[in-house]
């Protein structure tokens, strides 16, 4: 594996008391060259999970490891220049993510620069990288990111995540804020990146149709925690969690025989502070019994690779719809 996340936790005080669980004991892995899928609702602890792999936040507790060397300060481990130089990340905001000062083609040469590229050579990555996100550097790269489409800011900041060569690219909803005809043509260009660079990717998005057209695995999140997680076509064709179904049964469908005549989910997300103890994703679901309000479910396998956090699922657990014993 080329990426590990070992018990994330990241929580954060409120003003006035209290303690938001943002993200709470995740670890996943991912393989060199695949890409990772993350779903969930706003406020799942996507984003979050996204900046604690780039140490853009500190964990409270837990670690990153990268190609298998774990990040951070402590001796032996992968000091953070080094992990920045081998993954990078694609922010939602394509301008706020550009410095409106610099030049398109100034600001893809400037991580290189920063880690010691000589600056015609950062300049000569630049124009090359612009070429390959399909924007004519003798066009484009004089240009500075407000006379640019939202596309076209995004592809800067596609060749600018490449600049410096990495071998992992996290892209935090880095489609959502496009038109449809765009992000199509940014998808590609991102399938197209990833065959001929062998990158890995982790693609975070709140659309399912994207991510499953992206993603070889898929990693569902409810409240700071994974539901469920596993391949693409599994977590697609052979659901294991209520949280996912729900989610599944709200995607468009062109079909008049699968419209949805009743809400898939009743009621808001709890509020992430200071959770109760239990399945947190009780309130909302339909087969919550008594043993959801007491158990926090661990992930179980659901299938090859599949992996899910729900007592039905998990035998002797204690759920009615669970088998008696293990075994």
């Amino acid at each position: 594996m080329i990426l590990e996340a070992r018990e994330l936790r990241k929580h954060f005080r409120v003003k006035g008391g209290g303690t938001v669980h943002a993200v709470d004991d995740v670890s996943f892995s991912v393989e060199k060259g695949e890409t990772l899928g993350i779903v969930g609702e706003s406020g799942c602890g996507k984003s979050t999970t996204a900046r604690l792999l780039m140490h853009l936040i500190e964990p409270d507790a837990g670690a990153v490891l990268l190609e298998g060397r774990r990040i951070g300060s402590a001796q032996g481990a992968m000091p953070l220049r080094e992990a920045r130089s081998r993954m990078q990340m694609v922010f939602q905001d394509s301008f706020a993510s550009l410095n409106p000062r610099l030049t398109n083609e100034a600001s893809i040469a400037f991580g290189p620069m920063v880690h010691g590229v000589p600056a015609s050579r950062a300049i000569e990555r630049a124009r090359s990288l612009l070429d390959r996100v399909g924007l004519e550097p003798a066009r484009f790269g004089g240009r500075y990111p407000h006379e640019l489409s939202g596309g076209q800011r995004q592809r800067v900041n596609i060749a600018r995540a490449l600049a410096l060569e990495p071998r992992i690219v996290i892209l935090d909803e880095a489609v959502s804020a496009l038109d449809k005809s765009v992000e199509a043509q940014v998808l590609n260009l991102l399938l197209e990146l990833k065959s001929e660079l062998g990158l890995t990717y982790i693609f975070i998005s709140h659309d399912l149709s994207v991510v499953r057209y992206m993603s070889d695995r898929v990693m569902v999140m409810y409240l700071g925690k994974i539901a469920e997680i596993g391949p693409v076509d599994s977590i697609y064709g052979r659901t294991a969690h209520p949280y996912t179904k729900a989610l599944l049964s709200a995607m468009p469908s062109m079909d008049p025989s699968k419209r949805t005549e009743a809400p898939p989910l009743a009621g808001d997300p709890p509020s992430p502070i200071d959770p109760a103890p239990g399945c947190r994703f009780r309130t909302r679901c339909g087969y919550a019994e008594g043993a959801c309000e007491h158990t926090d479910p661990p992930l179980g396998a659901a299938g090859e690779m599949h992996h899910v956090a729900c007592l039905m699922r998990l035998p002797g657990s204690g759920h009615s719809k669970a088998a008696a014993h293990a075994g």
